[in-house]
């Protein structure tokens, strides 16, 4: 389900209009901007990512994802242009054939001319989000994780977003993974110890119970969006101060080392620079930007960001002419 939000402006609702959407595998964020760059209207929907493009129920859940999404937009006014970030969206020789699907299903439904629809990785407005080009490092920790740096030219650096299979540490799939692998381990061992564990209980709460089956289908039955939401329960069990249960502290705290890491990684390719740490799983607790604090070199500026890309994709697609020769796209 789709919610909305409207914030009534000056500005003509007909006239220039840039439609931002920043697509990630546990939601999806739109908003409109105005030329002069003001938000006028903005809300959610269900994640999307382009690995659903491999299959044909995949493209029939997006297509019927996209069109709820227009649905909700065009009542607050039909955008002049569209720029869309989409996680897992490579660029490539087959992410070019999917683009051009993706850019004709989204444009017929939003009343526009294909090239007027642009969609690029997520991660590319992510870091527009926060820096301009050149300027920083982001790392963004949301169901997976990655470093991403724009250079001065253009061109898309990355460390990690290997996906959640081989890697992806710190995000909330990675988070969720090393949870249920504790727990899991701790029953081979000792059998009935989850009850004495506050993590192992919430976990077993929010998967629907403590039989193996349960947690099987969690793991294996789902989209890894949905997979990486079980972080959230991990979070609770630390506790608000993070007195909570030591073992859901322990892995926060390493979640926040490994997206250090990221930083780590492209600061000794390209050089010191400020960072900015984005996305939902890097916010749910303040354990993991602690944490990765303390893993980087004393000098490093570290911010975290507000997670509004979806804002800095609407308002380029509100002041920027949209050019599809995008060789650079991570």
């Amino acid at each position: 389900m789709i919610h909305s939000q409207h914030a009534p402006t000056s500005a003509d609702p007909g006239g220039g209009l840039g439609l931002g959407i920043d697509a990630g595998g546990t939601r999806t964020r739109w908003a409109l901007a105005a030329p002069d760059g003001a938000i006028v209207a903005e809300g959610t929907a269900a994640g999307l990512s382009a690995l659903q493009m491999n299959s044909r129920h995949g493209r029939e859940a997006i297509q019927a994802a996209f069109a709820e999404l227009a649905a909700a937009v065009l009542p607050h006014g039909t955008p002049a242009r569209a720029w869309a970030g989409l996680t897992g969206f490579t660029g490539g020789p087959t992410g070019a054939t999917d683009g051009e699907l993706l850019q004709r299903w989204l444009a017929e439904l939003l009343h526009l001319a294909p090239p007027a629809v642009l969609f690029c990785s997520d991660m590319d407005i992510a870091y527009r989000a926060s820096f301009a080009p050149g300027q920083g490092y982001l790392v963004y920790a949301g169901t997976g994780s990655i470093g991403a740096f724009i250079d001065a030219d253009g061109v898309f650096h990355r460390a990690g977003g290997r996906g959640v299979v081989l890697d992806d540490g710190g995000g909330g799939f990675w988070i969720a993974r090393e949870a249920m692998r504790h727990i899991w381990r701790l029953e081979d061992e000792h059998p009935g110890s989850w009850q004495a564990s506050p993590m192992a209980r919430a976990v077993f709460d929010y998967v629907g119970g403590a039989d193996w089956a349960c947690s099987r289908q969690f793991i294996y039955g789902q989209e890894r969006g949905a997979v990486g939401k079980l972080a959230l329960a991990v979070a609770a069990s630390a506790g608000p101060d993070g007195t909570g249960d030591p073992v859901a502290v322990a892995i926060l705290r390493e979640a926040g080392r490994e997206l250090a890491r990221l930083a780590r990684a492209l600061a000794g390719r390209f050089g010191a620079r400020p960072v900015a740490l984005a996305g939902r799983a890097a916010a749910l607790h303040p354990l993991i930007a602690a944490s990765m604090r303390a893993a980087l070199p004393p000098a490093t500026t570290l911010t975290q960001a507000s997670g509004e890309a979806h804002h800095a994709a609407a308002r380029l697609a509100a002041t920027c002419p949209i050019t599809h020769h995008n060789p650079n796209t991570p």
